[in-house]
Formats: structure tokens, C-alpha cells, sequence
């Protein structure tokens, strides 16, 4: 028997703001609002470690052209 799932603080407190029925169209205008608001956090938090690290576009071209994986060594 599996435990049960905790919910996260995000998830009770949407819970309890949205207790009742929305209409479709508002439920899609309230994602897309939740996804921007990730977006513009994912962004900024990039925009912050260029910044910080001294990233540029030939760090991206470097990144692309990398092979950082480790070779696969079967067993005997």
C-alpha cells in the first residue's frame, strides 16, 4: 500500500481559493496567468546567473557543441 500523497502549500491554498466551479474559459485564463508567473520567475532567475556567472551567447554555443556525458563502461 502506497502512502498517501501530502499536498503541497501552493495546492491547499488553491484549494481553498478555488472551492467552487469555474467556467472553462476562466479555468484557461488562470493557467495561463499560473504559467507566466513560472515563466517570468524562470526568466528572471537566468537572467540573474548570466549576469552573475558572466554567461554569454558563446557560453550557449559551447553548452551545444559539449559532450559531458560519461562513457557507459559495461561489466564483465
Amino acid at each position: 500500500m502506497s502512502a498517501p500523497v501530502k499536498l503541497t502549500n501552493l495546492q491547499v491554498e488553491l484549494l481553498q481559493t478555488f472551492s467552487y466551479s469555474l467556467p472553462n474559459e476562466q479555468l484557461d485564463e488562470i493557467r495561463q496567468l499560473l504559467s507566466k508567473y513560472f515563466l517570468d520567475k524562470a526568466d528572471a532567475e537566468m537572467d540573474r546567473l548570466w549576469q552573475e556567472r558572466g554567461w554569454n551567447d558563446e557560453t550557449i554555443e559551447t553548452w551545444a557543441k559539449g559532450h559531458d556525458r560519461v562513457p557507459y563502461l559495461s561489466q564483465p
